[in-house]
């Protein structure tokens, strides 16, 4: 009898024991919850303390700061610009009339009044603004002493290039591919008489001439629109 007893207490002891093991076992996992998620919210406090100190993502010089110390951003807040004095491009305003024929790939210059860089054109803007369209120029030779962003250049791109071609600057009136009336200067520069001239092609300053001009030919390129109704007109 005693020794049923005994085993009855022994087996109540045990069960007791696993209840108290099952009972730790669950606050343990309690804690450890808890644990993880102050570890996950402490990462997450320390990512965005992190990420409060701005880094650009490439090597250069600080050019402009928008913010002051202590000012509270919003979220895509420009903070910054860094520039790389060493890898720049430029950019070139064309005028929407003549940016249709401007293809990716094409041969450009750049003037920076301090030495001419070549280039290739890297991307056009699809939007018009003020009507011209902007156009990006890789610059493909050493840069010029002095060149630094911000730098104002004018740049020219090569459309097309002709070879033994008749031209003359571009007339007033005058688009590609037609037919204008030019004043031709004549009488060793006494007169000047309309002539019918076919043009082709056309620049910004010149116009292929295809038909109606020979090589040293004289002509006037201004605005002629007032002797509309005269075939020659005395020169004083």
């Amino acid at each position: 009898m005693v020794a049923e007893e005994l085993a009855k207490q022994d087996d109540l002891a045990q069960k007791e024991v696993e209840t108290f093991s099952n009972s730790i076992a669950s606050q343990v996992a309690v804690q450890q919850a808890s644990l993880d998620e102050k570890r996950a919210m402490y990462a997450l406090k320390k990512s965005q303390l992190d990420q409060l100190k701005v880094r650009p993502g490439i090597d250069g010089v600080l050019q402009e700061l928008d913010v002051e110390v202590g000012q509270k951003v919003t979220q895509g807040t420009v903070l910054a610009r860094v520039a790389q004095p060493t890898h720049l491009k430029a950019q070139l305003k064309i005028a929407e009339t003549q940016a249709k024929d401007i293809l990716i790939g094409q041969k450009a210059a750049v003037d920076t009044h301090n030495g001419v860089i070549a280039g290739h054109v890297m991307r056009i803007d699809p939007a018009v603004v003020n009507g011209t369209v902007t156009v990006d120029v890789a610059l493909d030779g050493p840069l010029p002493q002095g060149a630094r962003p911000d730098l104002s250049v004018e740049g020219t791109v090569e459309i097309e290039r002709l070879a033994d071609v008749l031209y003359v600057g571009r007339p007033v009136h005058g688009e590609a591919n037609s037919t204008v009336g030019l004043f031709k200067v004549v009488d060793d520069g006494a007169a000047a008489a309309r002539v019918q001239v076919q043009l082709g092609r056309t620049s910004v300053n010149t116009v292929e001439i295809v038909k109606g001009l020979q090589i040293g030919d004289k002509v006037i390129l201004s605005d002629m629109s007032a002797w509309d109704n005269y075939d020659r007109v005395q020169l004083k």
